[in-house]
């Protein structure tokens, strides 16, 4: 955790760190230490809160405890509301080993307007699935487009009060899609007419150049297609605009994949 944690802070200072594959209390996941990772984190990056998204949430059978495995946000900005979306897990057509998946969101106080930040881990195994998660992604963001409008009665701390859930929306994290595939084109295509909900932030920096790889770059056992991209920044309309960096650091092995960050200017926003 302390390699990964300094990757982090050598890319400059971040407002929001998302991540994925955030163990707690399973010594099969962390060389049997048992850690609850999360609070290695937290340590790591004093001055942030850390939230965690469990996609699995079970009981162990050697250490009698229960332990989670999913992703986690950190911020150093105002947190206004935060969610957590379990996301489908549809039989696939062929047998193939699958886990639950999550999508973790939380709406933070920028400089300007409020943000919403939602990080996920896709399914590897199968493709039915993570054109499955694609969908219900592009749901939850319609839900809130939806509700742009609502104007309650009651406002304050009272549960049906209006909270911000802005469409200004980032979507990151491990998407287990090369570009252009068909899971890949779930979330960015047209929806009704009105055009595509998101876009990919690589492209509306750097045009139609190739995207950097992010995983297959020291790993050649598991990625044995070699370098290629998995990984990406998906941005709404209302914020696309605000996009004026997306980059991929590609000298460091700390994990099989390559850490990303994304700047908007408008927002003042590292992340």
């Amino acid at each position: 955790m302390d390699r990964i944690a300094g990757v982090i802070a050598d890319m400059g200072p971040a407002d929001v760190i998302c991540l994925q594959e955030v163990a707690r209390f399973n010594p099969d996941l962390d060389g049997g230490a048992c850690h609850d990772q999360l609070q290695e984190l937290a340590t790591c990056f004093p001055g942030y809160q850390t939230l965690f998204g469990a996609a699995i949430d079970r009981h162990h059978s050697a250490t009698g405890r229960r332990w989670q495995f999913g992703n986690a946000i950190l911020t150093n900005l105002p947190i206004i509301q935060t969610f957590a979306h379990p996301l489908p897990q549809p039989a696939p057509g062929d047998p193939v080993k699958h886990m639950p998946r999550q999508a973790l969101e939380v709406v933070v106080q920028g400089t300007g307007a409020p943000v919403q930040i939602v990080t996920t881990h896709l399914e590897f195994h199968s493709k039915a699935q993570r054109v499955s998660q694609m969908r219900r992604l592009r749901d939850l963001f319609d839900e809130t487009l939806a509700n742009q409008g609502y104007h309650p009665e009651v406002s304050g701390d009272d549960p049906y009060a209006a909270t911000p859930r802005p469409a200004r929306t980032v979507l990151c994290g491990d998407f287990n899609a090369v570009p252009d595939g068909e899971d890949y084109q779930t979330l960015i295509q047209p929806v009704d007419g009105d055009g595509a909900h998101f876009q990919d932030a690589w492209r509306a920096v750097h045009g139609s150049a190739p995207h950097a790889p992010t995983c297959g770059l020291f790993d050649h056992q598991q990625w044995s297609q070699g370098a290629h991209c998995r990984d990406y920044f998906f941005v709404s309309k209302a914020i696309c605009d605000a996009v004026t960096a997306v980059e991929v650091q590609s000298t460091t092995d700390a994990s099989d994949h390559q850490p990303l960050a994304i700047t908007l200017m408008e927002e003042t926003l590292e992340i």
